[in-house]
C-alpha cells in the first residue's frame, strides 16, 4: 500500500469515529437531562434531534469526499 492510501484509511477511520464519538456522548447527555427534569423531554429531544442529523451530515459529507479521493488516485 502507497502512504496515500495508508492517509485516506486513516482519515476514513476518523470520519466515522468521529460523528459515533458524538452520537454516544449526545445520547448520554440526553439520559442524563432527561432524569434530571422529565418534563423538558420535547425540547430535549428537538436538540438532540438536530445534533445528531449534523453529526450523521457531517460523516456522510466526509465519507463521499474521501470516496472521490479514492477513485482519485
Amino acid at each position: 500500500m502507497t502512504q496515500y492510501t495508508m492517509v485516506l484509511i486513516g482519515v476514513m477511520i476518523m470520519a466515522v469515529l468521529g460523528p459515533a464519538i458524538v452520537i454516544a456522548v449526545v445520547g448520554f447527555a440526553t439520559i442524563k437531562a432527561l432524569g434530571r427534569n422529565p418534563s423538558a423531554a420535547p425540547k430535549i429531544y428537538t436538540g438532540v434531534i438536530l445534533m445528531l442529523v449534523f453529526a450523521e451530515a457531517t460523516s456522510i459529507i466526509s465519507l463521499l469526499v474521501i470516496f472521490q479521493l479514492f477513485g482519485g488516485g
